[in-house]
């Protein structure tokens, strides 16, 4: 190129967006010349010929606001909702509602020891834990008292509880079924079928099963956790302390 030609170049174009509106400003040209004065940008009234193929090339976008994080949420969360709702109504409402909590079944009020008193109570039934606590109520204290009773039951629950037994209702009743020294609970290793022949007596200790394994204070035994009849006098008995005597049963606390 010759370098004495004077080259005049197009300065920079702005295009600014607002609304869809477009304003044009262009910086009038400068001679390449140092003996020229500069001049002050001046507002383009008529677009050159330039700057209106550079306008005409450019696309107006108009400005949508993004919604926000909430919104996404909501609507998102909305036609979840309504689809479960649609489709499961059973499972939503299962999902939102809380479970209630079973109270003790025999209702408000403390238990009375007494015959009359579980005989007001409906016929229990339950699940694993329930049909051996029946089963050890039965063959082991259905000739006691109703009082007798729940102190046997006692004793079970205060084995589960301790560090010593197994922890778990069946595991404390069947513990040593297949020791050689003998089982625990007497019935369970006298090679007798348990069969139910007292209909009133399984009846009767079904109900004081299900009354303590949902939580029955135990007030009887003051945390005994081994007895024996008054016909026996077994040597850990010595070791242990005797705490109450109900009926043909002594208690202990190991």
């Amino acid at each position: 190129m010759n370098g004495s030609r004077h080259v005049g170049t197009l300065g920079v174009a702005l295009v600014a967006f607002c609304g869809g509106l477009v304003t044009a400003i262009s910086i009038q040209q400068f001679s390449g010349g140092a003996s020229q004065p500069a001049q002050q940008p001046t507002m383009a009234t008529t677009p050159s010929p330039a700057i209106e193929q550079v306008v005409e090339a450019a696309v107006v976008v108009p400005m949508v606001q993004a919604p926000t994080l909430a919104e996404n949420l909501s609507g998102l969360l909305g036609n979840e909702t309504q689809a479960l709702t649609a489709s499961m109504p059973d499972t939503m409402t299962k999902m939102i509602r809380p479970h209630p909590v079973q109270g003790p079944v025999q209702g408000p009020g403390p238990i009375q020891y007494t015959q009359a008193f579980v005989d007001r109570l409906p016929a229990a039934k339950g699940g694993r834990d329930w049909h051996c606590m029946t089963e050890a109520l039965y063959f082991e204290a259905r000739g006691e008292s109703v009082k007798g009773i729940f102190a046997v039951a006692e004793v079970i629950l205060n084995r589960v509880d301790s560090k010593t037994f197994p922890n778990s209702v069946c595991g404390v009743i069947k513990q040593g079924v297949n020791n050689p020294r003998g089982c625990q609970f007497s019935y369970a290793c006298d090679r007798y079928p348990e069969v139910y022949r007292e209909k009133n007596a399984r009846l009767l200790v079904g109900k004081i099963a299900r009354l303590m394994l949902d939580g029955a204070e135990r007030r009887l035994t003051k945390g005994s956790d081994h007895y024996h009849t008054k016909a026996v006098n077994p040597r850990w008995a010595r070791a242990f302390d005797r705490m109450v005597t109900i009926g043909v049963h002594k208690f202990y606390r190991s």
